[in-house]
């Protein structure tokens, strides 16, 4: 008996085509690649930008998508999603400016310590804005101690929201990896803020 080896049908509007689909045509029409652009560029800016900065961010975001675009046919469909593959490359862009990440956090922390809001006369909305400030700065601090491998599982959680498996796939480690490395950076985020983790986003699916 013959198995059923049907292709996927990619004529139809492109917001039904599946992102594997799509980027497998886009190895015969490289046009069509503008499609998995448009469909992951807000978000895959806003992570970098988050990281580092908006104008590290504009660079890199370019970066991203020339790389997956060049290595498109490297792409496996079993994997589905071509969203976690995007964010291993833009993680793995992010290692090349680690120092411009450790360095805007060092700012935060600087900024928090640095923060006087005695002149807003508001004293309970400066206690409030104060003690958020203060979170921020000790928040910064306990990232910047976390290990290379650590901040890029909680991130790609916290800020990228991708559950354990697509942070597995983005970082191509094994998925108990990713849990133990959340839990650890979690915890010690949770004992420096007193209990709260405000980096707890991200789905456990």
């Amino acid at each position: 008996m013959t198995a059923n080896t049907t292709a996927p049908d990619l004529t139809g509007p492109s917001e039904t085509i599946s992102d594997a689909a799509l980027l497998e045509l886009s190895r015969r029409s490289p046009e069509r690649f503008g499609e998995i652009y448009d469909r992951y560029v807000g978000e895959i800016h806003a992570y970098l930008g988050r990281r580092l900065d908006r104008q590290a961010a504009d660079d890199l975001t370019a970066e991203v998508f020339l790389a997956a675009f060049r290595k498109r046919e490297t792409f496996d469909p079993e994997r589905g999603s071509v969203r976690p593959w995007l964010y291993g490359f833009a993680t793995n862009l992010i290692a090349s400016h680690r120092r411009n990440e450790i360095r805007r956090l060092a700012a935060l922390q600087r900024n928090a310590a640095a923060y006087d809001g005695a002149d807003d006369g508001h004293e309970e909305r400066v206690v409030v804005r104060v003690d958020a400030v203060s979170a921020q700065g000790r928040l910064a601090a306990e990232l910047r101690a976390l290990s290379d491998g650590d901040r890029d599982v909680l991130l790609l959680s916290a800020l990228g929201e991708l559950s354990h498996e697509e942070v597995a796939r983005a970082l191509d480690i094994p998925y108990g990896t990713v849990g133990s490395r959340l839990s650890r950076a979690r915890r010690k985020l949770r004992a420096a803020l007193g209990g709260v983790n405000p980096l707890s986003g991200g789905s456990d699916g």
